[in-house]
């Protein structure tokens, strides 16, 4: 897949399993960290672990594993690291307080 190919099949597997709020940042192209983050939002600890379980496995069956998979254990914020593409899926409440959004943009 290429990076634009793995984007979008990220965010459609997002809206399929109702992720909320999603976001996707283009970074610089004199990044060295990944080409897109997309930040998305889950409503509770157990919508963000399965929208993760879920997106991980919709990775897995195309071919695509993720090379990372972060915060699993508190489900608060999980990040899946899938080399050019980073997903973050995180309570509102974190994300709130992280401010992603501004920090990358």
């Amino acid at each position: 897949m290429k990076n634009d190919t793995l984007k979008d099949f990220v965010l459609q597997q997002l809206e399929e399993i109702k992720a909320k709020d999603i976001t996707v940042i283009e970074m610089p192209d004199d990044s060295s960290i990944t080409d897109y983050m997309i930040i998305a939002s889950g409503t509770s600890s157990r919508h963000v672990k399965s929208i993760a379980i879920l997106l991980i496995k919709s990775l897995k069956e195309n071919d695509r594993p993720p090379i990372g998979v972060e915060g699993e254990d508190a489900s608060e914020w999980i990040l899946v690291d899938c080399g050019d593409v980073i997903v973050h899926i995180m309570q509102p409440s974190s994300r709130e307080y992280y401010q992603l959004e501004k920090l990358w943009q």
